[in-house]
């Protein structure tokens, strides 16, 4: 009897999405024969009335590996153990979603997706009985279980073309330039592009930063006959004196305009400089991946469907030392990956005169 499988990408887009897709139906369509079923809109496909699942083949596959976002469709807003009413209340809709399992002939799922993602997958694994492999998906690298995931050097490509772009125009006009990156908990990319992009300065959520830190180092580039600066912002970092809960430091980046407004804010009146901001924002999501997570993306497909293979239900694939192997779900949830900030590439940027703040 052929096998029957779903596969789905939730939560935000990413470059590379689509690459994993190809990767998957490819592999178990030339290895195997399988049927496999592209889920719309995250879980949202399976419960909505009709469902909105199309079948998947070779050629509904020509094309992807280079296009960005995701050909499925995507939300972060349809967790359905608790899903959004119209009045504004949220309902535990499972029940619907097992019927559309069911309903389709599926054996299991096959989840792209982050944490919140995977939870959800997890979840409906244990609770509903539904099987599920893991692929993870986050720009932010911020997945403890593995080394990288698809999409994170894309999002840092995106960062540094700005970072490059914006070096020309304050030098021409002597400004102090702020540019914001994505980077809610952890500064993966205000890091990786601050580097590669020749920043002055890089503000993480992992290092606190002394705003009179921030501005001495401006005014030492201006001392040298530098008046310029560019400085990366991580879009959860926050100045010394601000909330350590996650919650609270998120009202906090919200009421003050994002992290690059209240690092304006903090700096301006301590250094005689012009300054502009600039927020990247969804730029980051955008757009073709870039060759590194092309094949990433494509190596973690064909591992799910390795995984699928082998009935290896509840596990999610990742790289690890320089090997895609597979781990359990709860175990790659379990924890964020931050900056070391006594790291490598820490060390890095601080020797080569890089201020962080703190």
């Amino acid at each position: 009897m052929t096998r029957r499988i779903g596969i789905l990408t939730g939560g935000g887009d990413a470059p590379g999405l689509n690459a994993v897709i190809r990767a998957f139906v490819k592999t178990a369509k030339l290895r195997w024969d399988w049927r496999i079923l592209g889920v719309e809109d995250s879980f949202n496909g399976l419960f909505s009335e009709p469902r909105r699942v199309h079948e998947l083949d070779l050629v509904s596959c020509k094309g992807l590996l280079h296009r960005g976002g995701t050909f499925l469709g995507t939300t972060n807003r349809g967790d359905p153990f608790a899903f959004p009413q119209p009045d504004g209340s949220k309902r535990d809709i499972t029940a619907d979603l097992v019927a559309g399992f069911v309903e389709l002939g599926l054996e299991g799922l096959v989840v792209i997706g982050g944490d919140g993602t995977q939870a959800i997958g997890l979840r409906l694994m244990r609770e509903r009985g539904i099987p599920v492999v893991g692929v993870p998906k986050t720009i932010d690298n911020d997945l403890s279980a593995t080394d990288y995931t698809f999409g994170f050097q894309s999002a840092v490509e995106v960062a540094t073309e700005a970072l490059d772009r914006l070096h020309t125009t304050a030098d021409s006009h002597d400004r102090v330039m702020f540019l914001e990156v994505m980077g809610r908990d952890a500064g993966h990319i205000a890091l990786s592009a601050g580097i590669a992009g020749g920043a002055d300065i890089i503000l993480l959520p992992e290092v606190p930063w002394d705003p009179e830190r921030v501005a001495a180092k401006i005014r030492g580039r201006q001392s040298i006959g530098r008046p310029f600066s560019i400085v990366v912002v991580a879009e959860g970092a926050l100045p010394v004196g601000c909330p350590t809960d996650l919650d609270e430091r998120r009202k906090r980046l919200k009421s003050g305009g994002g992290a690059a407004a209240i690092a304006m804010a903090n700096i301006e009146g301590r250094v005689d400089a012009e300054m502009r901001s600039t927020v990247l924002g969804h730029l980051q999501r955008g757009g073709s991946p870039v060759a590194f997570d092309r094949v990433l993306a494509t190596r973690f497909g064909v591992a799910a469907a390795d995984l699928v293979a082998e009935h290896r239900w509840g596990e999610m694939v990742r790289l690890s030392n320089g090997h895609v192997t597979s781990v359990p779900i709860e175990e790659a949830i379990a924890t964020y990956r931050l900056v070391d900030i006594d790291g490598e590439l820490v060390r890095t940027a601080r020797a080569t005169g890089i201020e962080l703040g703190g």
